[in-house]
């Protein structure tokens, strides 16, 4: 899985048009811990975890990743071989089957883990030979979850993981974000349900 990253934020402010969402705003993300995003639809949850990702420029402040407590760069190394980033679109082939996204996921970033114990794990080898076309919104949410934990890289940014899930994917979700922390990940998580009961949050209101 490579390094361990954290990720520290300072005075960070978000503007969507004319309207501030949110400023001031400062978090520091470590390995090992989950930190809930929460706070009301509109407050900027999202808008925090696009920026994070470096796909949405900060109206002010400033986000520093750090792996092993050296900080890097996107200069230094591409966000795509330390970081996920899930947000409301799953981003999966519809006419492919379950199986053969996972595969194409692997020849593509690589993989940690086989396809058929990553399946297995999200509760979805029954599914495997189905086109995605024909899966329901939560076992489309596992599905990228899965390609998640396969591709295995260190710092998971999650729009709303258990959207569209029922307990019993919310309970699978739960146990992969845990042992992913336990294998020394980080994530942070928009939600609005909290997901670990001991996970620090932070509001955004």
């Amino acid at each position: 899985m490579g390094g361990a990253i954290e990720i520290r934020a300072e005075g960070l402010a978000c503007r969507r048009g004319e309207r501030l969402l949110f400023s001031g705003l400062t978090l520091a993300a470590e390995p090992g811990r989950l930190t809930e995003v929460v706070g009301p639809n509109g407050t900027g949850k999202s808008s925090l975890l696009r920026i994070l990702a470096g796909l949405l420029r900060p109206e002010a402040g400033r986000v520093t990743l750090l792996r092993d407590g050296q900080a890097l760069t996107r200069d230094d190394e591409p966000p795509a071989t330390y970081l996920h980033y899930l947000g409301h679109h799953d981003a999966l082939k519809s006419q492919m089957t379950v199986r053969e996204n996972l595969a194409f996921a692997a020849a593509w970033f690589g993989s940690a883990y086989g396809v058929d114990d990553s399946l297995a794990w999200l509760g979805l080898a029954a599914q495997a030979e189905l086109p995605v076309g024909y899966l329901s919104a939560g076992q489309r949410r596992r599905l990228a979850l899965a390609r998640c934990w396969m591709t295995a890289r260190p710092l998971w940014l999650l729009d709303e993981p258990t959207a569209s899930l029922d307990t019993n994917g919310r309970t699978l979700v739960a146990g992969l974000i845990k042992a992913h922390l336990e294998a020394g990940g980080t994530v942070l998580a928009a939600t609005h349900e909290p997901i670990l009961a001991d996970a620090q949050r932070l509001v955004i209101a």
